[in-house]
């Protein structure tokens, strides 16, 4: 009986220890009424700033550790502008700012708005990277020149001509609207790199 319990109490530790690892890996940030997540792993989130406004977009800092795409968890998590009918917020300035950690050369990157884990948004969904206008100046990137908008049958934004080099810091500035809205959705980054 003795010798069960130490083993249900170590078993009991090992996964504290494991819990404990894992949060401090992938942790949730806070700004305005959103959270995000790093929580799918292959990248990491540094620190997050904003409200989500025009004047104060939200400022995402983080670190991508390879050159494979990741998934940015997006979370509502309070009731704010209650004017919409449901009380949730229809609209979302972003800026990331992504360190280049993978080694790799990047020339190209991809952004694709999902409301279902591992799906394209489609047009019902009623999110999109503000498709109402084909070209927004609230898209920009401050290493690549061109930025591409695909609303059908998806939601993409393809920033090209240009590049990032290993360590160095790319920002990508974006405006997604919500007339859903929706309390969770996902944002899949897919840093390219030359083809050989």
């Amino acid at each position: 009986m003795a010798r069960l319990a130490m083993l249900l109490s170590g078993m009991l530790l090992a996964l504290i220890v494991a819990v404990s690892t894992t949060g401090a890996q992938n942790r949730v940030w806070f700004s305005g009424p959103y959270s995000f997540s790093d929580e799918l792993g292959g990248f990491i989130i540094h620190g997050v700033s904003g409200t989500g406004s025009k004047a104060d977009p939200i400022v995402i800092d983080q670190e991508m550790e390879s050159a494979s795409a990741v998934t940015l968890v997006v979370r509502i998590n309070v009731r704010l502008r209650p004017h919409n009918g449901t009380g949730l917020p229809q609209a979302i300035h972003l800026r990331l700012q992504s360190l280049n950690n993978s080694g790799i050369a990047w020339t190209e990157y991809e952004f694709e708005l999902q409301t279902r884990l591992g799906q394209p948004s489609v047009f019902g969904d009623g999110i999109s990277f503000d498709q109402r206008r084909s070209d927004s100046e609230a898209r920009s990137s401050d290493l690549f020149k061109v930025h591409d908008a695909n609303f059908e049958p998806y939601d993409r934004l393809l920033f090209s001509d240009g590049s990032v080099d290993p360590l160095q810091t790319a920002g990508f500035s974006f405006f997604i609207t919500d007339f859903t809205p929706r309390w969770i959705f996902y944002i899949k980054q897919d840093p390219r790199i030359p083809l050989s």
